[in-house]
């Protein structure tokens, strides 16, 4: 009995968005490989993307489960299994789907009393549980899917205005107070930080939140961003631990890293790549993926099918098709193209990237410099063409390309909201020349290869007993260990 009360109970609650649910899943499994009693909530059709790993780890003897709600589609005017913000989900849908969250809320928070939570684990853009868990008298931890440099790049952009001091769109200018010097430009500050609108009144609410929560959490380790890691926590105040590479740690059996994110069984077609990729030379592959969220117009499509047909390198490349007139027939023959002189390789939709990542032939990738993937080709120690898109994208590429220096910048020049890209299209050239740079195996070429490599073997140390990741998981559920006995004290001596 007197071990049952001392067990910790967490609830967490990953953001309906798959770039979002992944790591924080897999924090939730880290924390039962530690013992505590975990529970994640969230909707029906978005359990499918992780379930098979909660099941692997429940076979093992982990305290997990899913708790599954239905998601109200039809009182929002949704069709059944839209839930999610991703790369299907239409614009239209969207503020739909945050009505849906809305309806959920009250169901949550009685759940996070039902099921008797010491502690909550909330995506950043579940503000409200903050006062969920204070009138429960629990700490509320806030998860951020982004890195630390992301994070006090946008305090110091929002704090000092530095895009104000400038004269036009295209000069650059220093992002102020940290610990680097670090220039952008007012077209890759984000919109919604330039020209104030509904979500920069969402992030407002996301960071008083913070303030009040019991402190944050990283998908990023002490060694990959050290000087932001301290850098932040002085800017706001807060405590916040960096339990990365999470991926790396809760995935060390190939049986998790082919469940990861994959919704559909495993088919022939998958087994496929390996095979391709199992005849090629180590180093010799390029893989290019833009992430769970982006599908490109077809004019972009084109120029990167030329450029990796163009570079000489052999590649895989994860395709979104876009639905507009008459785009697919270049990428149909394209394929066949490439598939019949054995330099590349098409996957449509998802893609077991972490598999695909620890391949020895793999030897470089175009990202979007979305966090996940950043923090994966890290632990692949693999270096990356930058290609940034929105969110907090073209921060990461500040930490990718300038701070640890195993990237090359394809140029993208603005900022954009998810999936709108205009008249932006970057030329088939551009994305040529940032490949010669990464693949071309020249001194430049070799020194970022060992820059990533270096940084892979300090990942793998982070999440080892003694490591950073590793210190930081056990003294934050100790410290939650303590809190519950105090209030068990105090609730026993009033």
């Amino acid at each position: 009995m007197e071990k049952e009360n001392h067990d910790l109970r967490a609830i967490f609650v990953p953001f309906l968005s798959t770039s979002h649910i992944i790591p924080l899943v897999d924090m939730a499994r880290l924390f039962a490989m530690h013992g505590v009693d975990v529970t994640i909530l969230t909707t029906s059709h978005n359990a499918t993307i992780f379930q098979k790993s909660i099941d692997l780890d429940s076979a093992r003897g982990r305290p997990i489960r899913t708790h599954s709600l239905k998601f109200p589609a039809s009182m929002v005017g949704l069709p059944a299994g839209v839930e999610a913000f991703n790369v299907d989900a239409g614009k239209d849908m969207l503020p739909k789907i945050f009505m849906g969250l809305a309806i959920l809320q009250p169901e949550m928070e009685s759940l996070f009393q039902q099921l008797n939570a010491d502690f909550i684990v909330t995506d950043m853009f579940y503000p409200w549980s903050v006062d969920a868990a204070a009138k429960l008298g629990i700490p509320r931890i806030m998860f951020h899917g982004a890195s630390y440099l992301a994070r006090s790049a946008l305090h110091s952009v929002q704090h000092y205005k530095p895009y104000l001091k400038v004269d036009s769109d295209s000069e650059k200018f220093v992002l102020p107070d940290l610990p680097h010097e670090l220039e952008m430009t007012r077209l890759q500050i984000p919109e919604w930080v330039r020209t104030p609108n509904l979500y920069t009144e969402l992030m407002r609410t996301i960071a008083e939140s913070e303030k009040r929560s019991y402190g944050s959490l990283f998908n990023s380790f002490y060694e990959l961003e050290s000087d932001y890691y301290v850098h932040y926590k002085k800017v706001m105040g807060t405590k916040s631990w960096g339990l990365g590479p999470v991926s790396l740690w809760a995935n060390q059996d190939a049986s998790d890293k082919a469940a990861r994110g994959q919704t559909k069984p495993e088919s022939q077609e998958e087994e496929g790549w390996l095979k391709w990729l199992n005849t090629k030379p180590e180093n010799s592959v390029l893989y290019v993926s833009f992430g769970s969220m982006n599908k490109f117009p077809n004019s972009q499509l084109v120029e990167i099918g030329h450029a990796l047909e163009g570079s000489g390198h052999n590649f895989i490349w994860v395709v979104r098709k876009n639905e507009e007139e008459g785009g697919g027939s270049f990428l149909e023959e394209f394929e066949k193209r490439v598939r019949k002189s054995g330099k590349g390789y098409l996957i449509w939709g998802w893609a077991p990237q972490l598999l695909i990542l620890e391949n020895a032939a793999i030897g470089g990738l175009v990202t979007h410099c979305g966090w996940n993937t950043v923090v994966e080709s890290v632990n692949a120690g693999l270096p990356m063409v930058t290609w940034p898109l929105f969110a907090e994208h073209f921060f990461n590429e500040k930490l990718v390309v300038d701070v640890l220096r195993i990237g090359v910048p394809v140029g993208v020049k603005e900022w954009r909201n998810w999936n709108e890209f205009g008249s932006q299209v970057v030329s088939r050239e551009d994305i040529g020349k940032a490949i010669a740079s990464l693949m071309g195996g020249g001194e430049e070429d070799s020194e970022m290869r060992r820059r990533a490599k270096k940084l892979s073997v300090e990942a793998k140390k982070a999440i080892k007993v003694g490591g950073s990741s590793h210190n930081n998981i056990l003294e934050l559920i100790q410290d939650l260990h303590s809190l519950k006995l105090s209030k068990a004290q105090q609730h026993n001596n009033p």
